[in-house]
């Protein structure tokens, strides 16, 4: 039986037959596949059996806890779907991700401007995440807090069809049919889901659908074609918005008054299709892909009525996207070198373009309508960075080097007022360097150390609204700069023991702040500088055949390293960045007593959060969590049935589970669910 498949997605563990920790390879951060131990900088993956194990294949949080250097924040908000930070960068995002580059198979899910979102990753389907920290990112471009990159699994073997159920609490359920197979030369896979809540909080059911398609041939022995289907599909999707601190203690599943009167609700519609080709020239490698999509979003806020006359924009959120892009790239070894060369060249290219129109939300005395067009522009984000790369193994020593040209323009044609007082476009170019070293002490010890430039330019939604009353469109938002230098060790103290450790320190110009958050309008300014200083660690350990545990620790001191203003106010140096924690421990203990049969035991902790930059406001408090799971696995001939049981939240603990920085209202905090259960079924026929 295939690993992978299974309820809702979980591929279901089997005591390993020989007693030895594998060392993953991955691509991110080298475009050829490497072992993540020789690589001279963080880059983490996360394989399909520890975030498929007992888990509900719903939110990419369910693989990124085990990561050090990032933390998820499960608004419990489906409308704004999950927060992703790593090393402090995208704390500040009031929905979705950005300040990291999200790619799935090689083709991004983020927009050039750097604004992605995570339901767009299908879990049900993944086979590894590969997750990228530090300098290296810079070969990314436009992405200072690194990459999370989603590999889907290929069809393979037999064919077999699935179906799974898993029912839970708060109105939870999920139903999945799916299909897959192929051979040495081409094989097939078909997903789809659907998914249902009710919500933890008030206001904030939710259905989501998703399929997938992924057919690939290999032609010949050098060569490989890829096509990718997925959509995401979410009608209706109510927001609850965030809560008071008062508000959160009298009632965590309560919601503020204005998010049931205006129903503010968020509709998605997005559609993608990639190709991925890749050709071997003797020892050289040529690798190409192409994509385009479109994504149509209707989002009505709860900016009060009588707010809009003075306000740009309006109180419902309108616009059909239209994306495409590609790479191409070439890999070639240089044979003249001592030792292993290898120089990567290539280049992207990157394209959105916005069709944004926005109303009043009220039509007469009826709130939570379209009324009134108060915006109407096309907005247009293009990129074009062409790279270098040279990974260089000699002896001892390992080389890494990386040169970007990052490149990002942002046009807004104004088609609302006759003058266009909103029409402009803005350049955004850097050169970006990387550079790292490696020595490998023994084969088993080895450390690195690396350096880089990194840029990571406004997106559009936070160039949306220039400071002050009308607020057009701000041009004069500049791109956050940073050097980052990161020093790490990578240890296999024995074959069943893997350890990762890094310090590292990030030194920003211009970063990209919340100036004001006031009637549903939130604006930006640069501040200056800011300091992140922080330690990861990583632990992974087979005890024997039947015990495994993991653990990633996380220590981050992000301050404000000089005073600025903001809204006429002093925001003192030494201040916390908001929406980071100090400290972040996961921890995990599986047990598989036999085959088919496995449970896990899960824990994290996350000290407090501050949830605006002067620090005043009632801090969202620490907490620390468990959560258990079971799942069985039986074999009938043909058929295979699987069981599910989880429990989240084993001690029934109430605590904040995300923040919105920066929320002009005081609406800072977003409750996580109390103690919840989920139960399911599937089975499997293979042909």
């Amino acid at each position: 039986m295939l690993p992978g498949l299974g309820l809702c997605g979980v591929a279901w563990a089997q005591p390993p037959a020989s007693f030895t920790l594998l060392e993953p390879l991955v691509v991110t951060g080298s475009y050829a596949p490497s072992a993540s131990f020789d690589l001279p900088f963080s880059v983490d993956t996360v394989e399909r059996s520890q975030f498929a194990d007992g888990q509900l294949g719903v939110n990419l949080s369910e693989a990124l806890n085990r990561v050090p250097g990032l933390v998820v924040q499960n608004r419990q908000n489906y409308a704004q779907d999950l927060q992703i930070s790593s090393r402090g960068y995208g704390a500040r995002s009031a929905f979705g991700i950005r300040g990291l580059k999200l790619i799935s198979d090689g083709i991004p899910a983020s927009t050039p401007d750097g604004q992605g979102q995570a339901a767009t990753l299908n879990l049900d389907v993944a086979d590894r995440v590969e997750v990228l920290r530090g300098p290296a990112s810079a070969i990314y471009g436009s992405n200072a807090g690194g990459v999370i990159q989603m590999f889907s699994r290929d069809g393979s073997g037999p064919p077999k069809v699935g179906a799974a159920t898993t029912y839970g609490s708060d109105g939870f359920s999920k139903q999945r049919v799916y299909g897959e197979g192929g051979n040495d030369d081409a094989g097939f896979i078909v997903d789809a889901s659907r998914m249902d809540t009710d919500g933890y909080r008030d206001h904030s059911a939710a259905r989501r659908d998703q399929t997938f398609a992924k057919v690939h041939v290999n032609p010949d022995q050098d060569s490989r074609l890829a096509l990718i289907f997925s959509s995401l599909e979410q009608n209706g999707t109510q927001d609850p918005l965030g809560q008071t601190w008062q508000g959160y203690k009298d009632d965590p599943r309560s919601v503020s008054a204005n998010a049931l009167s205006y129903d503010t609700r968020k509709s998605i519609h997005h559609q993608q299709l990639g190709m991925n080709y890749e050709r071997a020239f003797g020892d050289a490698t040529l690798q190409f892909n192409l994509y385009g999509g479109k994504r149509s979003v209707i989002q009505y806020l709860s900016i009060p009525k009588g707010a809009l006359p003075n306000l740009r924009g309006g109180g419902v959120v309108d616009f059909d996207r239209e994306f495409h892009g590609g790479t191409l790239r070439w890999i070639q070894p240089i044979s003249a070198a001592p030792g292993d060369l290898k120089v990567t060249v290539g280049a992207d290219y990157d394209r959105s373009q916005d069709d944004r129109r926005g109303f009043q939300n009220f039509s007469g005395d009826t709130l939570g309508v379209k009324g009134e067009l108060r915006r109407d522009e096309i907005d247009t984000a293009t990129s074009l960075d062409p790279y270098v790369q040279a990974h260089w193994e000699i002896e001892h020593w390992t080389f890494e080097a990386g040169l970007r040209r990052s490149s990002l323009r942002m046009k807004v044609d104004d088609h609302y007022l006759d003058d266009g007082d909103s029409s402009g476009s803005r350049t955004y170019q850097r050169t970006l360097p990387s550079l790292a070293l490696m020595y490998a002490f023994t084969p088993e010890l080895q450390g690195y150390i690396s350096a880089g430039k990194a840029v990571e330019t406004p997106t559009q939604a936070e160039m949306a609204y220039a400071p002050g009353a009308g607020g057009a469109f701000n041009f004069g938002l500049s791109p956050a700069t940073s050097t980052q230098v990161e020093l790490g060790l990578k240890a296999r103290p024995d074959a069943n023991t893997r350890i990762n450790a890094a310090l590292f320190e990030i030194r920003t110009d211009d970063e990209v702040v919340v100036y004001a958050s006031e009637a549903g309008r939130t604006s930006y300014q640069n501040a200056g500088k800011t300091l992140r200083r922080g330690l990861e660690l990583s632990v992974q350990r087979e005890f024997s055949p039947q015990w495994q545990a993991n653990l990633a620790y996380t220590w981050l001191d992000a301050t404000y390293a000089q005073d600025f203003s903001k809204s006429g106010q002093t925001v003192d140096k030494g201040n916390q960045l908001p929406g980071v924690p100090r400290s972040s421990l996961f921890a995990e203990l599986v047990w598989t007593p036999r085959e088919g049969i496995s449970m896990g035991l899960e824990g994290q902790y996350r000290s407090k959060v501050y949830v605006e930059d002067s620090n005043q406001q009632h801090a969202a408090p620490a907490y620390t969590v468990f959560n258990w799971r079971t799942q069985f696995e039986q074999t009938l001939g043909p058929w295979t049935f699987r069981e599910l049981v989880r429990l989240d939240n084993l001690l029934d603990r109430q605590y904040v589970g995300s923040v919105i920085v920066g929320d002009g209202n005081g609406r800072y905090y977003e409750a996580a669910p109390g103690r919840s259960w989920y139960a399911g079924a599937g089975l499997e026929y293979q042909f």
